[in-house]
C-alpha cells in the first residue's frame, strides 16, 4: 500500500502534465519498494499556500508511506529520484523540497473491508 502524496505551492493547470507526473511517481515508487504498482496510490495538491526558509518561492512537501520498513539506502535513493523528478516536472529547486518517509504496520492501514495486518 505504498502512497506518495505531493503538496506544492506551484499552480498547475495542465491536467495531462499532472496525470503524467502521477503515473511516473507511481511507477517509480513501485520499483523503489519492490511492490506491485496495483497497490500504489498517488495524490497531488497544487497551488497550496506554503513557505520555506521564510519565502513563498516555489516549494514542495512529499509524503511517502509504506507498510513495512524502508531502509536508509532506499530512502536516500528515493529522495534523489523524487527530488529530481519534481524539479524537472514542476521547476521546484531540489533544496526547497522536503520528503517525509513513514513506515506503517499493516494493521494500521485499511483496504477492501479489512487491513493489511
Amino acid at each position: 500500500m505504498p502512497l506518495i502524496k505531493v503538496q506544492t505551492s506551484v499552480a498547475t493547470a495542465d491536467k495531462s502534465q499532472v496525470d503524467s507526473l502521477l503515473k511516473t511517481l507511481s511507477s517509480k515508487l513501485s520499483k523503489h519498494l519492490g511492490k506491485p504498482e496495483s497497490y500504489v496510490m498517488t495524490a497531488f495538491e497544487p497551488n497550496m499556500a506554503m513557505t520555506f526558509a521564510g519565502t513563498t518561492d516555489p516549494v514542495c512537501y512529499i509524503e511517502i508511506k509504506n507498510i513495512g520498513s524502508m531502509s536508509p539506502s532506499q530512502t536516500k535513493s528515493m529522495s534523489q529520484d523524487f527530488c529530481q523528478q519534481i524539479n524537472e516536472a514542476l521547476g521546484v529547486p531540489v533544496d526547497r523540497i522536503y520528503i517525509e518517509f513513514a513506515d506503517a504496520k499493516g494493521s494500521m492501514w485499511g483496504w477492501n473491508k479489512s487491513t493489511f495486518g
